[in-house]
């Protein structure tokens, strides 16, 4: 099965705020880091031999959610 994960540092594990899983190939770690908040997006996109549609499909979704995270 395809899909995505991330690792987070045992010193760090205090600081994740969240964690999003949007799809099984996409998910959101948000951390706060210096009285900041960090939001890390992963991904596993689809193989260039999966079908047109599916890559589309992928990348539209990661846009969509790149643009709907606060830029302040």
């Amino acid at each position: 099965m395809d899909s995505v994960g991330i690792f987070v540092a045992e010193k760090l594990v205090d600081s994740v705020v969240s964690v999003e899983r949007h799809s099984k190939r996409v998910l959101i770690l948000k951390m706060v880091l210096d009285n900041g908040l960090l939001n890390i997006l992963t991904v596993y996109a689809p193989h260039p031999g999966k079908p047109e549609e599916e890559r589309e499909n992928f990348w539209n979704e990661v846009f969509h959610l790149v643009s709907c995270i606060p830029q302040n």
